[in-house]
């Protein structure tokens, strides 16, 4: 550093030097800073200054562009506070990783001009703050699509509004443009840092855009990648290009003969847009990532990372590690999550409906997610540890379908996503314990993330996020004016059983406005949302709120004000069956106390008889009706939850009760029950045709039944294989697949003699004036398929196939996942017997069908799927 002590004394041509120096100098460092990363012939990148294997796990988050911005700015959101409190939440979760396609169309003009306008601010602001907290960035400036989604999109100035995605990739002008507008952005210089991003040191590569589309000659690919890269390489950038290859894959080698330096991926396992949340068991698609070019010398001498991921409309919390798991064995080194809902819009989830991940209205999601950071930064790259569902344990991590648990267990790390009962290895070594209910460790009731942090020998910072309560399906079609989420502050009791702090420790609030001061007696103590410092009985210790410890400081706390404000129940009826006790459960949240709750059922006569639901924990209450009381048929209840000295009755929510002679709620929960050897209906047309897992067809529809109140589902397949755009070469397969999870129809019956289900029994007729064959499958809740091919004739009748010709089939991976590429089947070492339970069936048009056949047309028209 140079200081010029004595002004009056200075020499103007020193000065000009000194200050040609500061002009040039700084850059240059910066320059040198920037070539910290490096790929190596083995096409793994590699931090310069020690030669390790560049590692990095987060997200993609685009508050500062497109819906985000608008909605911040109609909430009258500021949204530099927005991304400092979302920003925190990325370091409380350990992430060090961001990606995002920049919205070029709302920072550029036609031409190509880059615009300095407040979407270029924010996202400088942004990165600046993630920076700070230690995160690297690979930036892809361009990203093709409009500003709009899930609004119509606006006028905006940029080349993409004006020539498209298409035209881009091709149009001489267009092609200009984005050379234009690459070399002005990696030039921008970051308006909080000062440096220009070819050479901020955060920054480790470049995505040259977005999910390119192309459909040219080989050639005229490779060289418009090239016109791109030799643009950026222009400004003198250094640092790691990188080009989409996991779209239109017939072109990979026009791809590796061009000048980019690794390739990026996306995975999408089950989709997108369901429009309803996914069930049942989806590590069978996630088992592995298979690239089909992955043993081409010049693929193995790039670089690899994911740009995004997600398992789309799933709500449960086991399933990221998987990912993480199957992303490593492929071999990529950096992956980011799509997409981190901003916090002041997670509550309606309008951002991408689709996807849900946010720390607090996604507490358990947001935790597996903080796990696969662990498996990226700890599991080998191309470790292969076998299929599913052997795999589900694999170094320290452990992943559960039937208890959604994800789960990391090391030296220094508790971190699950749900109650788990594992005992830590060395307890006393622990360094970090994040988790969401209970744990042997840690006893808590709440619906919040919570995390504890070990500061010294006697001394833990303990986070508690408020708690999250989900109202609505929040994979539905999502509006500004429909919360799928509400957040709730309450105290709740906490124990800690950890011998570094003991039986009695004091409990300080320390982030701001938190003065708590207690006492915890064995171990135990109320907790409301906040941030504390726990310290062990005896200990002395000063601890400065201000002090930082990986990326965090002491008195940081972040979280939404308090949003529920009204009473909601949340009940899904299940089957019974005759003679056995039906267990009834209900989450019932109320901003008051509640009172009391009980339950109404008509079981016998007219009047309903009434049961006690008991507290089993949290917002949860229960009840089991014994069995005798349960009879063939249906049973049907009211939920009547008192508070404020009213009764409301639910699933209605009137104030009124069953009990009252003027009760007028005609609309109870209703749930089937079936004798022992009934029939159980697995799927009625009329009711479950839109919760079918399947690839959209034109010629399929839900007609009425010439049955009054019944419906026929029309599938009518025009060609059994069709071309896949994006990899027009690759394996042709005769099949159309439907999934429907059935599991809340079963209640845990099983296929077996003691079950008394002999037969399967489809009620439909052919369409096209033919037979159709279709294969119906039972599908076991570790992935295995039992099926059997049936012909269905143009008479609508019961078609039947009997459990004992069911033989293990193959299991298709529904929904289809994206890239295309991917495996059409799943094909796990589980070999169980067939009377183990399912909780899926799998229909398919295709097997028995012979290739001579399956450029014609198949159809049926499917009334019902019953067990008898």
């Amino acid at each position: 550093m140079i200081i010029l002590k004595n002004k009056s004394n200075y020499c103007p041509a020193c000065l000009t030097v000194l200050i040609f120096f500061v002009m040039y100098s700084f850059p240059a460092l910066a320059q040198k800073k920037s070539q910290d990363v490096y790929i190596d012939k083995s096409g793994v990148m590699r931090w310069g200054t020690n030669k390790e294997e560049v590692r990095g796990f987060g997200i993609n988050y685009t508050a500062m562009f497109a819906h985000a911005y608008r909605t911040a700015k109609r909430l009258n959101i500021p949204l530099e506070k927005a991304i400092d409190d979302d920003v925190y939440h990325f370091a409380r979760l350990g992430f060090d990783f961001f990606r995002v396609h920049v919205w070029d169309t709302e920072i550029s003009d036609s031409a190509g001009t880059l615009l300095r306008n407040d979407h270029l601010r924010l996202f400088d602001y942004a990165l600046s703050k993630m920076a700070a907290r230690g995160m690297k960035f690979v930036i892809t400036p361009i990203a093709y699509w409009g500003n709009g989604w899930p609004e119509p999109d606006e006028k905006t100035p940029g080349f993409s509004k004006k020539y498209g995605k298409d035209a881009c990739l091709t149009n001489p002008d267009a092609i200009k443009a984005q050379e234009r507008y690459l070399f002005q952005f990696l030039n921008h210089e970051n308006q909080y840092t000062g440096i220009a991003y070819k050479f901020d040191p955060a920054i480790i590569g470049f995505e040259v855009s977005n999910e390119p589309h192309h459909r040219e000659e080989p050639a005229k690919v490779t060289s418009f990648i090239n016109r791109m890269v030799k643009s950026m390489r222009n400004t003198g950038c250094k640092k790691p290009i990188f080009y989409n290859i996991s779209h239109s894959i017939h072109l990979a080698g026009a791809y590796f003969d061009s000048n980019m330096q690794g390739g990026t991926f996306q995975w999408y396992p089950t989709g997108l847009g369901a429009g309803h949340e996914l069930r049942g068991n989806f590590l069978p698609n996630v088992d592995r990532y298979a690239i089909p070019f992955a043993s081409d010398p010049r693929f193995k001498k790039m670089a690899k990372l994911v740009y995004e991921f997600d398992a789309a409309d799933i709500g449960r919390s086991y399933i990221y590690p998987a990912m993480a798991r199957s992303f490593r064995e492929a071999g990529m080194q950096i992956a980011a999550h799509f997409a981190y809902d901003p916090t002041f819009m997670a509550d309606v989830n309008t951002e991408y409906g689709t996807h849900y991940m946010n720390l607090a209205y996604a507490p358990q999601k947001a935790l597996s997610l903080m796990i696969a950071s662990e498996v990226f930064h700890e599991i080998p790259m191309y470790k292969n540890y076998g299929q599913y569902p052997d795999n589900t344990s694999f170094g320290n991590f452990t992943v559960n379908y039937e208890k959604d648990l994800a789960e990391m267990m090391s030296d220094t790390k508790f971190l699950y996503t749900n109650h788990t009962s594992s005992v830590p290895r060395q307890p006393n070594k622990l360094q970090k314990i994040a988790g969401f209910g209970k744990s042997s460790l840690i006893n808590y009731e709440g619906k919040g993330a919570y995390f504890l942090d070990r500061i010294e020998e006697g001394v833990w910072r303990l986070e508690v996020m408020p708690d999250a309560i989900w109202i609505k399906d929040p994979f539905e079609r999502t509006s500004p004016k429909k919360k799928v989420a509400v957040i709730k502050w309450r105290s709740w009791p906490m124990s800690i059983q950890l011998a570094d702090l003991g039986d009695s420790f004091d409990i300080r609030g320390i982030n701001d406005g938190n003065t708590i001061s207690a006492k915890a007696t064995n171990a135990s103590f109320a907790v409301s949302p906040g941030a504390y410092i726990l310290i062990k009985d005896g200990k002395q210790v000063k601890i400065n709120p201000d002090d930082s410890r990986n990326n965090i400081t002491h008195k940081e706390f972040v979280a939404p004000r308090p949003s529920l404000h009204t009473t909601f129940v949340s009940h899904h009826p299940g089957t019974g069956s005759a003679g056995k006790p039906y267990k009834i459960d209900a989450l019932i949240a109320s901003e008051d106390s509640v009172q009391s709750v009980q339950l109404f059922a008509w079981l016998q006569g007219f009047r309903p008889e009434a049961y006690n639901m008991k507290k089993s924990g949290g917002y949860n209450y229960e009840i089991e009706i014994p069995g005798d009381k349960i009879k063939a048929g249906f049973i049907r209840y009211h939920i009547v939850v008192k508070e404020k000295n009213l009764s409301h009755t639910y699933p209605s929510g009137l104030q009124t009760h069953p009990q009252d002679w003027d009760f007028f709620d005609s609309k109870p929960y209703e749930a089937p029950v079936v004798s022992g050897s009934g029939p159980v209906m697995l799927f009625n047309a009329a009711t479950d045709a839109s919760g079918l897992s399947r690839q959209w067809i034109r010629t399929s529809s839900l007609i009425p039944s010439s049955v009054p109140g019944n419906s026929e589902l029309l599938v009518n397949v025009e060609k059994l294989a069709i071309t896949d755009p994006e990899n027009p070469k690759g394996p042709k397969i005769h099949d159309y697949s439907m999934r429907f999870f059935v599991g809340d129809k079963l209640s845990g019956q099983t296929v077996s003699n003691e079950a008394h289900r002999e037969k399967i029994i489809l009620h439909a007729r052919s369409l096209n004036g033919k037979p159709c064959k279709i294969q119906i499958a039972l599908v076991s809740k570790t992935g295995v398929a039992f099926g059997s091919t049936l012909t269905v004739l143009e008479e609508k009748k019961d078609y039947e196939i009997n459990t004992s010709d069911l033989k293990e089939v193959k299991l298709v991976t529904l929904p289809r996942p994206y890239p295309t590429f991917l495996p059409y089947y799943f094909e796990g070492s589980d070999k169980e017997p067939i009377a183990g339970k399912f909780e899926v069936i799998q229909l398919s048009i295709g097997p028995g069908i012979p290739e001579a056949e399956t450029d014609q047309q198949h159809g049926i028209a499917m009334e019902s799927i019953r067990m008898e």
